[in-house]
């Protein structure tokens, strides 16, 4: 395999510094330990999110200790992913990054242990309740500052300050002040300072929907949607920006985050551009506008909406109903600014591998398509009206049973498809990837997307159980598709291993033979070579 370029090697530093610290651990027992404290995290958010806790009776919490925990698993995996300074080891952990990870995460789990006790005292912190407040909330700031640089952390020194120093204030800024224990009630002894709405918020929602997007992008949908906008707008002038601004908010549908959209789409389009005639400067400008707006397409939508919901107090549906036109309407005047720049300088798109279909047919085949999911969601809709009361209690069952169905039919379809392999953006590129094979080849990537927006629009649930249910079946998605797409391709589940070469003393017709590949159809890339 060739060294990745330095530009490469770079792009992979700065999103691991962003994302995870950029921590690499030399010890494999490290690293194992980081993985595994992130696999719990991650199982106990799904835990308290599910019913499974008030069907078996056990593992309740309620919003206070599940804050909490929440904050613990965080601080601790701040300290011990991201480097205090830049010089920091990389791939060692310090003794004083255990000692603050652990210190900070006793003080941010402090109201689990001590839950009842402080319960009994309500506004009368003792002293191990102040120890444990300054301790925390100092820890806390540099933790804040390791994960997302100093300015967050100098505001809320400032907004410190100002509550110990309000006696020296000038004019109308001036007040009383606050004593250790009043501030050390205030904001880590209750609900009303760190342990607050916005935590709640990140505790309930968000990291919820950022594991979801997560899961589905390491599944493959994030090359899957750009492949797809590729395919239908690359052969445009300027066509690449166009498909990058098109899988920018296809890739929003799942991540909610810009960053994350950034990363995932922008590492393909942005050498794209660069490829048709776009100066690099534009490129850039052209990924991080159509990526920004990853944070107000639904369903999966930035922090931001999930606060919107707590402070202001109106549901996560009419976030989402409100959301789409400003969304929409964003993502069409990107792709016309893109079109007026490629016109401007003259630009061509990329060539197709197959000449394109007439309007008419295309928008017949649309009209059809259109008409088959209407009338689909409409049947869906009345026959799961029918099921729940007829089926009661097994009717949960019975709509899981035919999901899973669903899910398997579309895995049969895409599995009649190659796969669609994560290009290198320095290679060249000389055709476009055909439009049907690749939209068919990831269509089961949709199905999560789906259960998530019914479960929000038309079951209403919250948005905690909504993405729970999405996330369940996109971990079983990710568990299963390997299998069944090389059971239904008649293929191993593993690739072969090359034969090894054979020794002189050993006949050459002797050596092990290799398993080839399916065969693909070079026309329209199905798995039937004779299809066309």
């Amino acid at each position: 395999m060739a060294e990745p370029s330095p530009s490469a090697r770079q792009l992979e530093e700065m999103v691991a510094a962003a994302d995870t610290g950029a921590r690499a651990p030399a010890s494999g027992a490290v690293a194992k330990f980081l993985a595994a404290t992130a696999m719990a995290w991650s199982l106990f958010q799904i835990w308290i999110a599910s019913p499974l806790p008030f069907i078996f009776g056990f593992g309740i919490f309620n919003d206070t200790e599940a804050r909490s925990i929440h904050l613990a698993f965080a601080v601790f995996l701040a300290y011990l992913a991201y480097p205090a300074l830049k010089k920091s080891p990389r791939n060692r952990i310090p003794t004083q990054d255990w000692t603050m990870a652990a210190a900070g995460a006793f003080c941010a789990a402090y109201l689990f242990i001590f839950y009842v006790q402080i319960s009994d005292r309500p506004s009368n912190p003792n002293t191990p309740d102040i120890i444990a407040a300054i301790v925390g909330m100092i820890l806390l700031l540099e933790a804040t500052r390791r994960a997302l640089g100093p300015p967050l952390m100098v505001v809320a020194m400032v907004f410190l300050a100002y509550t110990f120093g309000g006696p020296h204030m000038p004019g109308l800024l001036a007040w009383k002040g606050a004593s250790f224990g009043a501030v050390a009630s205030h904001q880590w002894v209750s609900t009303e300072g760190v342990f607050g709405i916005a935590l709640g918020v990140s505790t309930s929602f968000v990291f919820l929907f950022v594991l979801f997007g997560s899961l589905l992008d390491k599944a493959g949908a994030g090359n899957y949607f750009i492949k797809v906008a590729f395919s239908l707008l690359g052969h445009q002038r300027g066509g690449p920006a166009k498909a990058a601004v098109v899988s920018s908010a296809m890739t929003g549908l799942i991540s909610g985050s810009s960053i994350a959209n950034v990363v995932t789409t922008g590492t393909f389009t942005i050498p794209m551009m660069k490829r048709v005639g776009f100066p690099g400067v534009k490129a850039g400008a052209v990924e991080v506008a159509a990526s920004t707006n990853g944070q107000l397409t639904p369903p999966i939508m930035g922090a931001a909406a999930f606060l919107m919901v707590e402070y202001v107090g109106i549901s996560y549906v009419d976030v989402i109903r409100h959301a789409v036109l400003p969304a929409v309407i964003s993502y069409i005047a990107l792709v016309y600014i893109v079109h007026l720049e490629a016109l401007k300088a003259n630009m061509q798109g990329l060539p197709r591998r197959t000449e394109p279909s007439p309007l008419l047919q295309v928008l017949m085949r649309f009209l059809l398509g259109f008409i088959a999911v209407a009338v689909t969601a409409f049947a869906v809709y009345y026959l799961f009206g029918w099921i729940k009361p007829l089926a009661g209690a097994a009717a949960g069952w019975i709509i899981a049973a035919m999901v899973a169905a669903f899910y398997v039919a579309l895995a049969y379809s895409c599995a009649r498809h190659p796969d669609l392999r994560v290009d290198d953006p320095n290679a060249p590129l000389t055709e476009l990837p055909p439009v049907g094979p690749t939209v068919k080849s990831g269509l089961h990537f949709l199905l999560p997307v789906v259960v998530l927006v019914w479960c929000l629009m038309v079951e209403r649930l919250s948005p905690a159980l909504s993405a729970f249910w999405a996330t369940a079946l996109m971990m079983f998605i990710l568990v299963t598709q390997r299998p069944l797409f090389a059971l239904f391709r008649g293929a191993p589940l593993s690739p072969p291993r090359p034969s090894p070469a054979p020794t002189p003393s050993a006949p050459a017709s002797r050596a092990s033979p290799t398993t080839s590949a399916p065969p693909f159809c070079r026309s329209c890339s199905s798995l039937t070579p004779t299809c066309c």
